[in-house]
């Protein structure tokens, strides 16, 4: 399997919430980054995060850049929580080892952040 191929499966099998999908694509070894957090978690660490996050809905790559075992996606995603979708974009870098998943670095952001002030040309 090579990046665009991991990076594809990844987002069909989180998109229908096939938890053991997931684990299956990943490496044993697999360590995932989240930068804006700091947190690092393992493979059952991050399958387990996916399948317990309040109210995921869906997942869906809208960009997709990749050469050989390394490949970006960001994708948008939604979760709904007491009625109200919550609409998130993250830019997820993966890299490949021997077929599966072995490295992820994910940085995640709110859809609907306003501009800080006094950051833009009037």
């Amino acid at each position: 399997m090579d990046g665009a191929t991991a990076v594809q499966a990844m987002a069909e099998v989180i998109d229908a919430h096939d938890w053991d999908g997931l684990a299956a694509l990943l490496h044993p070894e697999l360590t995932v980054d989240f930068v804006h957090t700091g947190e690092r978690l393992d493979r059952d660490g991050w399958v387990r995060l996916n399948a317990d996050y309040p109210g995921f809905d869906r997942f869906a790559v809208r960009d997709l850049v990749a050469d050989g075992d390394r490949a970006v996606a960001r994708a948008h995603v939604t979760s709904i929580t007491d009625g109200v979708t919550n609409h998130f974009e993250v830019a997820t870098f993966v890299t490949v080892r021997d077929g599966l998943v072995a490295r992820i670095v994910e940085v995640w952001t709110d859809v609907d952040q306003s501009v800080p002030e006094g950051t833009r040309p009037d």
